[in-house]
Parts: C-alpha cells; structure tokens; sequence
C-alpha cells in the first residue's frame, strides 16, 4: 500500500491540493486493478493548522512519522511561510524521498523551499514564473534546470506553479498509475475546459459504464 503525505502549514493555499487530494482521497475515477493508498496529513507538530480559505485541518502524524519508501508520495503545498526554520524537517525529508525515487510534489511556494535547499539545482523544475526562484531562494542554482511552463514532471519530483494545481495534479495521478489513460484525459480536458463532451468522455471511460476499459 502506498502512502500519500499532505504537509501541513498556514497559510496553506487550499486551491493547490483540492484537485489532488480529491481524487487520491474518493478514488472515485480509480481503475479497478489501481495499487491501494492511503492519504495521510503531517504536520510538523499535532497543533491544527488553518488555510488560507479558514478550513481548519488536523495532522494525522508527525514528520518523524513519515515513511520514507519508493511507492510513497510527498505533498508540498503552497505557503507564504517557507522560510520558517522550522520546515526544515520536512525538506529533509524531501530530499530523502527523492534520493529512494519517491514522488516529491510541490507547488507554488514549496518550489522555493526545495529550491533554497538544493534540491532543484540538477532536475528539471519550474514555479510561479522566471526570477521568482532567484527573489525567494537565495541559495538556488538551478537556472540552467529551470522550465518556463506550468507544471513539470521530471522522473520522481513534480513542481507547479501557483496557477497550475489541475495540471499538477493530472501529473502526480499519472505518476501513481490509479487512473485509465483515457479516463485520466477526460477527467483534465472535463475540469480544464468545462465542456460537456469531456464530461461523457470521462463517465464512459469508468469501468461499470465499459467493461472492456
């Protein structure tokens, strides 16, 4: 079984998980013979945090509780409190995951965080525009690496953008292999577009509505 680790900050930007901690947690789009998971949130002490939205979230475990393996998966979201010492633990922990080829994802300003500590220096990444790593991240070398695009999936270590949680999360899905092909495209083009087709597309691709998918 797979675990899925959520960290928790505040200000935590709700709007960068929902679309991924959505699916991960439902399963609804899930193919049948998908590996099981389990979605836990970490927080760097067992205090509740609060969003940025108000919503009030407790942790499920600590950061020492975190389980570093290969099938595992680690969530950063965005925050304006990155440079807290106190995540440092957690970044730690990243760079662990990374070096036993476990998905790291991070978004908006967790990309700053990895970025201070080196950890974007050798792999393919981007974040919320050109010069925000350099403004943010004193420490960052990692221009060379660094691609002007929304969301990029270099082997085990997902980035974003701020803008980019649905691709985000169509990536860091595909990573975990829990959706069809087909089904995983209609659910982004269905939640990026809002057409109707896309809609279809994705209820025919489940399968009860085909058995053959």
């Amino acid at each position: 079984m797979a675990t899925i680790y959520v960290y928790l900050l505040e200000p935590l930007a709700d709007w960068e998980l929902g679309y991924v901690t959505a699916e991960l947690n439902s399963k609804r789009f899930f193919k049948k013979e998908a590996p099981p998971i389990v979605l836990k949130t970490v927080g760097a002490s067992k205090e509740p945090i609060q969003t940025m939205g108000g919503m009030t979230i407790m942790p499920d475990c600590l950061i020492e509780d975190i389980m570093v393996a290969e099938g595992n998966v680690l969530l950063l979201p965005g925050a304006d409190t990155w440079n807290d010492a106190r995540h440092s633990a957690i970044i730690e922990k990243a760079h662990e995951f990374l070096k036993a080829n476990a998905i790291v994802g991070a978004i908006c300003g967790a990309t700053a965080a990895l970025a201070n500590a080196g950890l974007l220096d050798q792999r393919q990444h981007t974040s919320n525009g050109p010069g925000f790593l350099e403004m943010v991240a004193p420490a960052y070398q990692g221009q060379h690496f660094y691609m002007d695009q929304p969301s990029v999936a270099d082997d085990n270590l997902i980035t974003a953008s701020s803008t980019a949680a649905l691709l985000w999360a169509k990536q860091i899905i595909e990573q975990l292999d829990i959706f069809h092909t087909n089904t995983l495209e209609a659910w982004y083009d269905y939640f990026n577009t809002g057409e109707a087709k896309y809609f279809y597309a994705l209820m025919e691709s489940l399968p009860d509505s085909n058995p053959k998918n």
